[in-house]
């Protein structure tokens, strides 16, 4: 055949159930002028046999891989390709028959877009639809960028995706965050309105495992911000406290596991080498017993007056008498790492750090995504706030901020703000977002740390 000017892969792990509509998805497709390459990774199941019968078409290319993984795979699928675009398809997912006509006419009449990608339905076990997924426009209705592309779906100019050095083989998952974080800094993007995609949502899928896919994605924020990291310092980290106002009296003392939850959060902060400092902003001068415990010459205590601790008072002219005095010129970046949150790790608080900075916001928190109906008070009723049908855009996503961290630019405390007006987030694991408010929560917070380690209850 000629030169294709599309290169296509399917790849299959195991997807015996699903691999053969796969295949037919694209040997379906409305516009000529692909090849395809069919990569079995080590599948332990009947994928070989499927893959076989499509061995006679000159337009398919059948590989086999010994369990090399995602990223690898698509590496080997990337040094291959001879189409001018490249896209994935995984093997338990499917293509819309226009899918190649539509995204290469749009790389073709935008030639400074580097990569494309459309909206898609979710399909479940059975191919049925249960969701309709789609993107608002980039740089168009949607300007804060923090949601990237699904990898398998994208197509992306194969020059560009070569020159970005391909795909990252030590994370394991979130392919399209890790392309998308390398190309999208030094390229334009683009995305159709148009559900040419399928995604299929069952099981086994890596979409369930949602710690692999968190640490993944942490790792690559922090890679992709470390030439400018400097650039954004300094760096601190405030632990606000306070004698009054909680639901018992320095509820920094209260002990979990014999640590007080005070030290929990110094530990985690001092844990991490990116802070400059790391200040405990409290109105009880007791709390320099605990402080004194730790030799860390990033750490300090900051003396608040009791009148601002008050629940209504805001916490932005406390933050701006500590930040002021090392970062005049309010070029630096704060992080609250809240102290009812015992189980919040170092990386979470890093990672509100490089989520700002990767996605140049005024602030990025920590939130977990809402999925069961929320409602308010009408005249007339109830009225849902987060819609039920089956069409969805990332406009429609609900989050409740999981009081884990905060980052927030030294730049907003001029205007008497925390958060600004561009407001990142970073989705946390649900170990970490536990938050004490009553003695309840304080007794199941020490339950919930004997579990984990290990301890009987």
């Amino acid at each position: 055949m000629n030169t294709p000017k599309i290169t296509v892969y399917v790849v299959s792990h195991n997807h015996e159930k699903f691999l053969s509509d796969a295949i037919e998805s694209v040997l379906r497709q409305s516009v000529e002028g692909w090849e395809l390459f069919i990569i079995d990774d080590g599948s332990e199941d009947k994928s070989r046999e499927i893959i076989n019968l499509y061995k006679g078409d000159d337009r398919v290319q059948i590989f086999s891989t010994e369990g090399i993984g995602l990223p690898a795979v698509c590496n080997l699928a990337l040094d291959r390709a001879n189409g001018e675009y490249i896209v994935r398809l995984d093997g338990d997912d499917l293509f819309d028959e226009n899918i190649l006509l539509v995204l290469s006419n749009y790389l073709d009449n935008n030639v400074e877009t580097a990569l494309v990608f459309p909206d898609y339905f979710l399909i479940d076990e059975f191919n049925e639809i249960f969701a309709h997924e789609r993107r608002n426009k980039i740089f168009d209705s949607n300007y804060v960028i923090d949601i990237p592309p699904n990898g398998a779906c994208t197509m992306i100019r194969t020059k560009v995706l070569k020159e970005a050095g391909g795909y990252r083989e030590d994370l394991g998952a979130q392919d399209g965050f890790d392309m998308w974080s390398k190309i999208s800094k030094k390229h334009a993007t683009g995305n159709v309105n148009l559900p040419l995609f399928y995604y299929r949502r069952h099981s086994d899928n890596l979409t369930n495992k949602i710690h692999f896919i968190l640490n993944a994605k942490r790792r690559i924020k922090k890679d992709s911000i470390l030439k400018v990291l400097d650039k954004n310092r300094p760096f601190t980290a405030v632990i606000p406290c306070r004698k009054n106002y909680d639901f018992c009296e320095d509820v920094w003392k209260q002990k979990i596991g014999g640590k007080s939850i005070l030290e929990f959060g110094i530990d985690e902060c001092i844990a991490s080498d990116v802070f400059d400092r790391i200040v405990v902003a409290c109105d009880n001068p007791d709390v320099d017993s605990i402080l004194s415990k730790y030799n860390d010459k990033r750490l300090s205590l900051h003396i608040r007056n009791s009148k601002d601790t008050i629940r209504s008072r805001k916490i932005v002219p406390a933050l701006n008498k500590i930040v002021r005095e090392q970062d005049p010129d309010y070029n630096g970046i704060t992080v609250i790492r809240y102290i009812q949150s015992p189980f919040v790790s170092k990386e979470s608080l890093e990672e509100a750090l490089f989520t700002l900075i990767m996605n140049d916001a005024d602030s990025s928190t920590g939130v977990e995504q809402i999925n069961h109906a929320m409602y308010k008070k009408h005249p007339h009723g109830l009225i849902r706030l987060n819609d039920d049908n089956d069409f969805k855009t990332d406009f429609d996503s609900m989050y409740k901020e999981a009081n884990v961290a905060l980052a927030v630019k030294n730049s907003n405390f001029k205007n008497g703000s925390l958060t600004g007006t561009r407001i990142a987030h970073f989705e946390i694991d649900k170990k970490e977002s536990f938050v004490i408010f009553s003695d309840e929560d304080l007794e199941v917070a020490r339950i919930l740390f004997q579990l984990r380690e290990g301890k009987n209850v």
